[in-house]
Parts: structure tokens; sequence; C-alpha cells
């Protein structure tokens, strides 16, 4: 037995897909009361129908672009009338903003070319000491010494007020250095007496804050001896009891009932739980053994499937091949036969043809009818 191929599949879907088309053309093409001159009439309708689709959808199509070509025409239209407007405000605002802060009398180069220059111009001369007497306006020159008198004499004024003022300086200088040395010997004395009754009073209190501190550190010493004795028996009793505590407590007895939740049986403490019970272990691997064989179940009916599928699939393409092994068959029987029918009418009539033309050569026309009948009988 053969075993059946994809490509054997496609070959006979091919053939049988041919075949189809063939049968379908030959009822189309042979019935004679569709049939025209030869001609197919449904498919002639078929591609005058999309012809039309066609024509209508371009026609759609070419109204389409035509009514965005007058939208954009109108667009722009709009835009450049807007543009215009826009340009003429902007020029008018220039305009208004020049008339308004740009007047030829605000420009730096104006007195170039002020009509009125000469009116509005000061004197070439006011004064040695005006703003407008620079060096290339050679309005003053050197040696030209116009307030000699009163510079002098306000000079000879300011020397005087100067000594006065020096001799007035000096005098208060020397009494307040006087003062300040006596009031420097009073302080100095003073100090000195403060001195040493603090000399006398610091030595009383050292001697007291000596013998308070040898008191002080002899009672600190004593209570800092207690205290540690104290601090290392009560260290020692919490040692105790905490180790007490720890094992007898559930975190080291692995107690399973500290992990239960308040929440539900199913839940658990995560930071208490210490682990599953072997109950719950067995459960577990007795799920997962039953999770295993079901899994082989549904692998073996899936192969089982598989392999009914692949069985139809081999029937089924064993029956089309037998179908289309005796659909060949018969159609060679058909053409044989057809053949053979062709061959013997073409040679009957070729022998009737013969016949005929040796008649009507040898005998007479009258005769002809009566032998043609006599020779039928």
């Amino acid at each position: 037995m053969e075993v059946v191929q994809p490509k054997d599949l496609e070959k006979y879907y091919g053939l049988a897909k041919r075949s189809h088309a063939e049968l379908c053309r030959q009822k189309r093409i042979f019935n004679a009361r569709n049939r025209i001159i030869g001609g197919d009439t449904e498919a002639w309708d078929a591609q005058v129908c999309d012809q039309k689709i066609k024509e209508a959808t371009e026609k759609a199509r070419q109204e389409t672009f035509a009514a965005e070509m007058r939208q954009n025409d109108k667009i722009k239209c709009i835009l450049e009338n807007r543009e215009r407007r826009d340009r003429k405000n902007l020029c008018k605002a220039i305009s208004d903003f020049q008339q308004s802060f740009q007047k030829p009398e605000s420009r730096r180069e104006f007195d170039l070319s002020d009509p009125l220059a000469l009116k509005k111009d000061l004197p070439a001369w006011q004064s040695d000491l005006h703003a407008r007497n620079t060096i290339s306006g050679m309005q003053k020159f050197m040696g030209e010494d116009l307030n000699s008198h009163e510079r002098k004499k306000f000079q000879q004024e300011q020397n005087r007020e100067w000594s006065l003022q020096q001799q007035r300086e000096w005098k208060i200088a020397q009494a307040d250095q006087k003062c300040a040395e006596d009031l420097y010997m009073k302080t100095r004395l003073q100090f000195d007496e403060t001195a040493k009754h603090l000399q006398t009073l610091e030595s009383t209190t050292r001697k007291a804050v000596c013998a308070a501190v040898k008191e002080f550190n002899k009672s600190q010493a004593l209570e800092s001896v207690e205290k540690k004795i104290q601090e290392k028996k009560q260290e020692q009793e919490d040692n105790l009891a905490e180790i007490s505590s720890l094992l007898r407590g559930d975190l080291l007895s692995e107690n399973p009932q500290q992990a239960a939740s308040s929440f539900g049986p199913h839940r658990v403490v995560p930071d208490r739980w210490k682990g599953m019970t072997q109950e719950q272990l067995e459960q577990i691997r007795l799920i997962q053994k039953q999770q295993v064989q079901e899994k082989l179940r549904l692998q073996e009916e899936e192969r089982q499937r598989d392999m009914d599928w692949d069985q139809r699939r081999f029937q089924r393409a064993r029956a089309t091949l037998l179908l289309e092994r005796q659909r060949q068959r018969q159609q060679r029987d058909l053409r044989r036969a057809l053949d053979c029918s062709n061959l013997s009418l073409a040679k009957e009539q070729l022998l009737q043809r013969k016949y005929m033309k040796d008649v009507c050569t040898n005998h007479p026309t009258e005769d002809y009818f009566t032998q043609f009948n006599t020779s039928s009988r």
C-alpha cells in the first residue's frame, strides 16, 4: 500500500479543480439555450458591468478632485484677501508709529539739518567755567587767569582758618592725653586691689571645691560600682528570662499554629510560617500524580484523535484517487466509443458518396431512384 504524501494530495486537488472547471465550461458551451454563436454572454455582461462601475468610480473621483480644487481656490482667495488686509493694516500701523514716535525732531542727526539751528544756537562764550568751553572751542587759553585777585584772597583766608583749626586741635589733644593718663593711673590702682581680693577668694574657693569634688567623686565611684553590680545582675536575669521564653516560645519550637491567619484557614502569616506539614506535602504529591496521569491521558487521546484524522484523510485521499481513476477510465471508454462511432459513420458516409458518384456516372437519371431503393432494400 502506498502512503499518500501532501504533494500527492495537492496534485489530486489541482486535478479535481481543473476537472470541475472543464465540466462547468462544457456545460456552458454545449448548452444550446445559453450559447449564442460561441459567445459567453454572462462574461460579456459582467465585463460591461465592471466597465460601468469603473467609469462611475472614475467620475466620482474626478468630481471629488474638482470639489477639492474649488475648495482650495476659495481658501486661497480668502487667504490672499486676509494677507492683503494684514499688509495694509501693518503699513498703516508703521506710518502711525513713525508719525507719533519717530518724528524728525527726535532723530540723532536732526541738528545737522535743522532749519532753526541758528535761532536755537547759544552764544560762543558765557564764562570760563561753562561746560561748552571745550578745548576745540578755543574760548579759553593757558595763562588767562581772570579771577586771580579773588582766588588769592580766598587762599589767604583759607590758610588762616587752617592754622587756627590746627592750634585748637593741638590744645584739645593735650587736654585729652592728660585726662587719659590720670584715668589710666586710677584704673590701674583699682585693678590691682581687685586682683588681690580675687586671688584671695580664688584660693579659698579652690580649696573648698577640691574638697567637694573629692567627696563627690568618692560617692560617684561607690554609686557606679553598685550600679554596675545591679546592671549585671539585671542583665543576667533578663538573659535567663529571654532564653527561657525562646525555648518555650513558638519560634524555636516551630509550632504550626503560630502561622495561622485571622483571614481564614487557607491563609498563613509569611513571617511565622515554618513550612507545610507532612499531610499537605502528601496531598500535593497526590495532586501532582493525578495531574501527570491526566496529562498522559489527554496526550493519548490527542494522539488517538490525530491517528483517526490521519486515517480519515488517507481514506478520503484514496477514495478521491479511485474516483479520479474511474472517471478517467470512463472518459477514456467514452472517447474510444465516440471515436469508433465517428469512424464507422465516416466510412458509411464515404461509401455512400462513392456509390452515389458511381451511380450518377453509369446510370441515367430516371433510374436512379429505383436502383437506390432496390439497393437500399
